[in-house]
């Protein structure tokens, strides 16, 4: 069956290829944008964010796991990790980041991908996790299973991104971005289901 109608990204994309060892990826920006963009929730429609804070870009493709949310169990699963209390789901997708070998410029896409681990990020006391994952078929990155094959490079240069990316230079302000673990394969699969199942919560389960 087909639609006549554009799916909303969020809504109306089945994430379940093989979820959660395969999931599908609605990617937003990719390592060429100046620009952030982000779908805009009610329409479905991709929209200028805003411009790219200075020199940072986001180092792989950016996007989000349709039918997924960040909400109570997600927050539960972060403070019981961290030990941390007064934790929230940031109210948004599962957001992930794709790497790939290949020079993929255009947003507004979907694509396959195989999650290898995460980071349990905490943005003003809200869960922000970040899932890494690699493209589904990526022949030269398709060897790195676990967050232990990236490069150390490769994983400090995503690191210092979501740990500046907010950050304004001349202003002396207390960070607002914490990445309080990196977690492996397992848990990422773990995060995967407790988002979907915030998702079900948000929208009402109708399996």
């Amino acid at each position: 069956m087909f639609s006549k109608f554009t799916l909303h990204p969020w809504h109306g994309v089945d994430p379940h290829v093989l979820t959660p060892e395969v999931v599908t990826c609605y990617i937003e920006i990719t390592p060429t944008d100046s620009v952030k963009f982000e779908v805009d929730k009610p329409s479905g429609l991709l929209k200028v964010d805003r411009p790219q804070l200075f020199s940072n870009k986001v180092p792989a493709l950016y996007g989000f796991i349709p039918q997924t949310y960040c909400g109570n169990k997600v927050a539960d699963r972060c403070m019981a990790s961290t030990g941390k209390s007064g934790i929230k789901g940031d109210g948004d997708p599962l957001d992930i980041l794709v790497l790939t070998e290949r020079n993929i410029t255009q947003g507004n896409i979907l694509l396959s991908a195989r999650p290898i681990g995460g980071l349990r990020m905490i943005d003003k006391n809200e869960a922000d996790d970040k899932i890494l994952a690699v493209m589904e078929g990526d022949q030269a990155y398709s060897q790195w299973n676990t967050l232990e094959d990236l490069p150390k490079p490769f994983l400090d240069r995503l690191l210092h991104y979501f740990l500046t990316y907010k950050n304004i230079p001349g202003r002396d302000e207390k960070p607002t971005v914490e990445i309080a673990e990196i977690y492996s394969i397992d848990e990422a699969r773990k995060v995967i289901i407790d988002s979907i199942v915030d998702y079900k919560v948000l929208v009402g389960d109708q399996s």
